[in-house]
Order: structure tokens, then sequence, then C-alpha cells
């Protein structure tokens, strides 16, 4: 049906163009070579063709479907103008135009004789755009020749240069030219040369060398300016701290500054403790200029959360006939306190979905050092969309207070970082109220004093060596007691929890900002919990001597996650994958871990075929009529991949398989099999499935359905049941299809 209609629209006289193929006529060329020339040159032919998804114009196919549309705002013109795409024509070609631009790319990586022609090949109304391509040989590096005066610029150069990205024997490239003109200039900047720029060099080359190589010359330009040619110190630094971008009369008025260490503050409303700015500054009267320092302190004050704008600029100054730089910071504050509403949608691994509505206050600047009290209350309801779990409603409410300090508060040591981050102390104090629909209510309180510092854009820490948490059961159903009294293991979701522990994650995250083709995530957390409490106590709860601590005994434990994804980017679609592994080991007053920190398997963003909580542990399956699966345990392992495509529009698929369950450290006897053993492979939980991806730009609406691949409670020998696959089977369908509706990626 597609290609019956795919030309249907093609003015007369024309042809849809189909895309361009390179053909490459060399013998010294490896086929590996070839083809990563050929895959280059293709990208910068122009017009692009249609769209295609494994060979089908789909974009086109609608637009053609559409094409009578007689107004833009009905539901043919949405199709035609929205997912649809009009078709590219053999008439938008210009040969001559690409032929030039392949030249171009050829020559300025090396190929300095090579010959290009192109034509075009029309067939039942489809245009073929084809590229000879006659490279010749590449000529490589033979000398890099840098200017050989004695001029404290040319001496810089000179001491940096082995770190030049120009090396004998690599092939020549334009682009690597340039690339080492930004390092010479970023290594000047490093070493006080403020005022140079990469247009001062020039790159002349000699080709002339014979064996197809060139010699390359790195000079200074003669026009270069005197102030390009010499270092600049620093000499004052002034920070107005109240600038208004709007006023006609800012407060930048010298006079008014008030000297403190190291710098001026100009600070006529009071608004800041000096200190603040001290921790933030990077700069010293008489250090020389740095780019390095330069962005480090405007990182700095950007990341204190204060201030809506931050400008900067220098002014050159003669002291004592020496030429220097006064540096002016202007900061212009955002609002001292602010009131925040926000409305989400979640979506959970326990397959509730719904909304939260939080009212956020906020007060910056709280004591004049950049301290930030934050106080949240929120709200919200979760439904169990499943069909069997109808009714088992969710109501959440709670509070969150917290206070951060924009530095390090350690007694009795004085503590800072160098990068663009400043570190910050966090005090937070919350209250959460949970009430699960005919089954249970908890009340949960947690305090936590901890520090979050990042290395970079990518890396960082927090640490809490302060964090306990109490959880009281309330209003325990009859209904909830009865199920527990069939499957005692329902007991550890409603039992008190205290927890007196600490807890330390590292985040590495290449997906912030641009993401290269191949990018990690790795997430490591350790938590423990009761050390001190247990060791001078003597606690042994497997012997029958449990500690209480205020009339609670509480846990102890140490646990630790790892949590690492990869994802391979290659253009239209991404291939996505997880291993996630935690282990978490009781011991002293506990035999088992508390049931808010044990991990879970099956929902909506991990082994999708299997409902929520419903894997595990180990071989164990949970055979009473429960109105919801809450399987827990101390060790976790899951895998996952998915392979994700943009379709059309706003609407992308992926294809996945998910791998995993959970495990109890300790025998148990109210879950026989649930224990970790050496055979725990086979053991494991498999899904696939598809699903669909609705890209709306504020969220991504994510519906998945999945079918189990392996069942792991099932006897040894029959847990894989791929066999046993029947999609035309309504009761195959009714007891395996399992829907997963979610906000966000799974991961």
């Amino acid at each position: 049906m597609v290609s019956c209609n795919i030309t249907r629209h093609i003015p007369p006289n024309d042809a849809l163009y189909t895309g361009a193929s390179i053909s490459i006529d060399s013998s010294s060329l490896s086929h590996k070579a070839k083809k990563k020339i050929s895959k280059n040159l293709v990208a910068l032919t122009r017009p692009k063709p249609n769209a295609s998804l494994l060979g089908l114009r789909l974009k086109l196919f609608l637009y053609n479907i559409a094409y009578n549309a007689k107004k833009k705002n009905s539901p043919r013109g949405w199709v035609k103008n929205k997912l649809g795409e009009p078709p590219v024509l053999a008439s938008d070609i210009n040969i001559d135009r690409n032929v030039k631009i392949l030249q171009s790319y050829l020559e300025n990586t090396g190929y300095f004789q090579a010959i290009v022609s192109g034509d075009t090949t029309i067939k039942n109304r489809k245009a073929h755009a084809v590229y000879h391509v006659q490279p010749g040989v590449r000529y490589l590096i033979n000398k890099v020749i840098l200017d050989n005066d004695s001029s404290a610029l040319n001496k810089a150069i000179i001491a940096d240069f082995s770190e030049t990205l120009l090396q004998k024997g690599r092939p020549y490239n334009l682009n690597v030219i340039k690339a080492e003109r930004d390092r010479i200039d970023a290594d000047l900047k490093e070493n006080g040369f403020f005022f140079f720029n990469p247009d001062y060099l020039i790159v002349q080359v000699d080709s002339n060398q014979g064996n197809h190589t060139v010699n390359l010359y790195i000079n200074i330009k003669k026009q270069t300016p005197s102030d390009a040619r010499r270092t600049y110190d620093i000499n004052h630094v002034y920070i107005y701290g109240n600038f208004s971008l709007r006023s006609s009369i800012s407060d930048t008025a010298k006079q008014d500054a008030i000297h403190y260490k190291n710098f001026y503050l100009v600070d006529s409303a009071k608004l800041y403790n000096p200190r603040l700015f001290d921790e933030a500054m990077r700069f010293q009267p008489g250090d020389t200029y740095t780019r390095s320092d330069h962005n480090l302190t405007l990182s700095r004050l950007i990341n204190l959360g204060l201030f809506k704008f931050v400008k900067n600029r220098f002014e050159l100054v003669n002291v004592l006939d020496t030429p220097m730089l006064n540096t002016y910071y202007y900061l212009t504050p955002l609002p001292k306190k602010s009131l925040q509403l926000q409305v989400l949608g979640t979506s959970k691994s326990d397959n509730l979905v719904g909304s939260q509505l939080s009212v956020g206050w906020k007060n910056r600047n709280l004591f004049k050092g950049g301290e930030s009290l934050s106080i949240d209350a929120y709200g919200g309801f979760e439904v169990q969309y499943s069909s069997d779990l109808k009714g088992y409603n969710t109501y959440r409410a709670g509070l969150d207070n917290k206070l951060s300090f924009p530095r390090f508060i350690i007694p009795f040591i004085d503590l800072n970082t160098t990068g663009a981050f400043l570190p910050k102390t966090t005090i937070e104090l919350g209250y959460d109220f949970l009430n699960k629909i005919h089954l249970y209510t908890l009340n949960s309180f947690r305090t936590s004093y901890g520090y979050d510092w990042k290395e970079n854009a990518r890396k960082e820490h927090v640490l809490n060596p302060i964090a306990i948490t109490y959880v009281q059961p309330l209003n325990v159903t009859q209904e909830y007691k009865d199920s527990a009294k069939k499957n005692p293991a329902l007991n550890y979701a409603i039992q008190k929890q205290f927890i007196l522990g600490s807890n330390y994650t590292f985040t590495f995250n290449q997906l912030n900002g641009k993401q290269p083709v191949n990018a990690f995530y790795l997430n490591e957390n350790i938590d423990v919990s009761g050390n001190i409490a247990g060791l001078l106590s003597g606690a042994n709860a497997k012997a029958g001597k449990i500690i209480y601590l205020f009339g609670l005994d509480f846990s102890q434990y140490v646990k630790t996650e790892t949590d690492f994804r990869f994802y391979h980017n290659m253009g239209n679609s991404t291939w996505a994958n997880r291993i996630d592994v935690g282990i978490g080991i009781p011991y002293g007053n506990s035999t088992a871990l508390p049931f808010i920190k044990q991990f879970f398997a099956g929902g909506t963003n991990d082994i999708r075929a299997f409902r929520s909580r419903s894997v595990g542990p180990g071989i164990f399956q949970d055979t009473t009529d429960n109105f919801l699966p809450d399987q827990a345990g101390d060790i976790k392992l899951e895998m996952n991949t998915e392979l994700r495509a943009k379709l059309f529009s706003i609407v992308n698929g992926a294809i996945f398989v998910d791998a995993g369950n959970v495990w109890l450290f300790n025998n148990d006897t109210l879950q026989p099999g649930g224990k970790f053993t050496s055979g725990f492979l086979k053991q494991l939980a498999v899904g696939a499935g598809v699903g669909l991806r609705f890209d709306i730009s504020i969220l991504i609406i994510r519906l998945d359905v999945a079918f189990p691949l392996r069942i792991p409670y099932l006897p040894d020998g029959h847990r894989w049941v791929i066999n046993q696959i029947d999609f035309g089977s309504g009761t195959w369908r009714g007891k395996n299809l399992v829907y997963n509706l979610g906000i966000g990626y799974p991961f």
C-alpha cells in the first residue's frame, strides 16, 4: 500500500528524491575507510530525503493520505501538516553545489587531489543521486614548526606545546588545526594573556615536501596588538550585591565599598555577610588572570541560587606603569521570599499512577550568608489502575522542611571546595502520612544532617552522617489482618521501624548537557544503620537478644546498591541498558532489612511483565488470595535492555527485555525458597514487551505491554514459558499480558 501511493502526488515531469550514494574509486583505501568517508559525505549532501523507518516513508504516506485536506485545522489537515511530510523532489537537487561541498570536505581532511562528480538516475518516478569520488592519497603531517622569536607570548606557546593536537604522522585536517588554535588560546588564557584570541594565530601549510606530507608553520600574526602580547594580574575585585538591570541609579559607587579581606563589597542595603563572597571568589589581588578562575567564580556565584543575573567585566588599569585588571561583579538578587505551587503527575513501580499538589515557601539568604529555608507541604492520590487491584488506592500528605548552608559545616574544621559548585550542608525534618484504602495507615518521621557537593557537572556526592527514620503503623484494617493470617509476611509492611544510621550516595551522569554517542550513568549508594548502638549493646536477634532504644527495637544493617546504565545513541534511536545490584546484610539487632529499606521486583519501572512487587523472593510464590503483592528482599539483581526509536511527531516506540529477582539474606520459614543461593541465576524472572512513549515536552507518557518469558516460581525445568506464547488466545492474553502506564522513561 505504501509503495503504491508514495509517488501519488509528485508533480508532472518531476520525481521523488530518495537519497544519495557515494561511489569511491581508490585502491589504496581499506573497505572500512571507504565506508567512513561515504557516511560523512552522504551526510553533507542536500536536500535530505523523506524520513523513513525500516524502509517505509510513513510521514510521506500520511501526507499523501491527507493531501486533499481543505482546512489546516481540520483532522485531515493536522495529519497532513503535523504528522505528514511533503515529498522531497528531484528538482530540489543542486548537483554542482553538492559536488563543491564534497570536494571542499575532502580537501579539508587531507585529500588534496580529490576529484568529485555527480549525476542523478530516475526510475519509476524516483530519483537517486550518485557522486563519484576519486580521493587520491591523503596527506600526512611531517613537521610542525613554531615561530622562534623570544617574546613572552611565543615562549608561553612553546612551553605548553607538548599537548599539541598536531602530531607527526597524523592526517592533515582543517578542523584539527582550528581546534589547535583554540587549545593554544585556552592555554594562554591560563597564563594571563587576557586579550589574546585564536584569530591572532595563523597556520601556514607547505605541501611541497614529497611523499604526500605537509609541514605546518604556526605563527603569531604581525598585526597582533600589544595588549594581546602581555600578561595581566588582578588589581582590585569589586562586588555589587544589589545591582538592578532596570534602575537608572544602581548601587555601583566605589566610594561606598567595604573592604573585606581580598575584595570590595558594595552593599548599602546590608543584605549579605561578606564571608559569603569570600567562599565564592577565586580571584585574589595580585593573582595572574586565568580563565579557569574567571569561570569558576561565575559558576560559584550562579550556583548559590541567590541571584537572578550575574554579570562580570574587566577594566584595564595602570598601576605604577604596570597594566593590571580591575574585576567587577554585578549581582541582581532573586526575591528574598517566594511561594510556589506545583501540580505533578506521578508514576511508581507499584503500579500507582496519580497526581500530587505541593505548595512550597522559600526564604533565601535567611541569615545573610546564603542560607536557604524551604518548607513544602504536599498532598496527593495514587490510583491502582489494574482491574484486580481496583479500589486499593493510596492517599499521601506530608511536610518537608529543609535548611541549607552554602558551605561545609563541620565542627572544628574549616573546609571548602575549589570547583564550580559550592558545597551545601542541609538539615532536613519531614513527616509523611500514608493511607492505603482498605488496608492500613502509616505515620513516618524523618530527619537528617548531611552534605552535598559536586566535583563537576557530572559527579555528585551526598553524605548524610545522621539519618533517622521512624515509621509507625496506624489503623490496620481487619481485611489486612485477615490476609496477614494467611500470609504472615504481610506483617512486615506494618511493623514499627526505627532506623538510626548514615548514608552516602555517589552519582556519575554523562546524560547532563550534550550527550555523547556512548553515555554512562552510575549511582552508588551505601546505607548503614544501628552500628554503634548495636556494638555497644551486644544485640543478637538470631539468638533472641533484641535491644530496645527509647522503647523501640532499632534496625541494624549494612546496605549497598549500584545502578549502572549505558546508552548508545544511534540518531533517531537509542539503545538503553541497565544493571541494578543491591545487597543488604542485616545483623545484630535485625534478621532482615526494615521493610522501607528492602528491595522489590516487578512493576512499571523494572520487570514490566510482572505485577508490582510480585516477583520473589527467590522461588517463593504467595499462593494466598491477597489484594496486592508486596514481596520484598534483602538482595536484588535486575537487568534491562530497551531499544527506543522515534516513530513520528511526538510518538516514540520501544521494545524491551527485563530480568531480575530479589532474595532474602537469611532463611524465613514464612517464605520458603526465598534465601539467596549459588543457583540464583536459575531463579531470575524474565519478561519482554513493546511500548509507546508520547513526548509532550513537559513530560513523557509511557504505555508498555509486556508478557513473561520465564517464571521463577514454577518447578525447575518448566520455568521458561516461551513455547506457551499464544497472542491469538484470549485466555493466554488475560493471564499473561501486563499493561504498564508510566510517566517518564523507566531508566
